[in-house]
């Protein structure tokens, strides 16, 4: 079934527009929530989670990307869970690093604007990107993907895939200062 059937359902309330979103999207969502969660049971929680949030969302939101709508929200409810499972626990989450790779871009600097601006110019570079650095930095900071995993999605080795995420973040940062976003 096609994303805008399937948005079409939500729109109708239609009740199959969820088992229709999971048939298509299920493993995907899956994988992205296990990426941050690495728990089996969690992430089919936040899955669950995220059609139930599609639902409320659907309508009035008309998703432009079906699949990047219902990734944000599985990533965002996955990193929720597990923000309260470390306050919870006082435990560590080994994939919080590459956003701690990520809040390098930005250093001490204080933020001027607010976040959907900053994600205007972070998707600008995206799209100025070779694909195979795209993928990489989306791998990494989107899907939380650790760098092993991403270096063999890529068919790289670790060490210049580290390099590489690396200049990125600093071509991300020059990026921001330049727009004026952070000092």
């Amino acid at each position: 079934m096609t994303d805008g059937k399937i948005i079409e359902l939500y729109f109708s309330r239609d009740e199959s527009a969820i088992s229709a979103t999971a048939e298509k999207y299920g493993a995907y969502l899956g994988k992205i929530a296990y990426n941050i969660l690495s728990d089996e049971f969690e992430s089919e929680e936040c899955v669950n989670d995220t059609y139930m949030r599609a639902w409320t969302k659907i309508p009035p939101e008309v998703p432009r990307i079906f699949s990047a709508f219902l990734a944000r929200i599985t990533r965002n409810l996955s990193l929720d869970r597990m923000r309260a499972r470390s306050a919870e626990k006082r435990a560590a989450y080994d994939g919080i690093e590459s956003l701690d790779e990520l809040s390098e871009c930005v250093g001490g600097g204080e933020c001027d604007l607010d976040s959907r601006e900053i994600a205007v110019v972070i998707n600008s570079f995206l799209c100025g990107l070779p694909e195979v650095d795209r993928r990489m930095f989306v791998l990494r900071y989107f899907h939380e993907q650790p760098v092993s995993d991403v270096a063999r999605a890529l068919g790289k080795n670790e060490s210049a895939v580290k390099v590489r995420l690396f200049r990125l973040r600093g071509m991300l940062r020059e990026k921001l200062i330049k727009e004026g976003l952070f000092d």
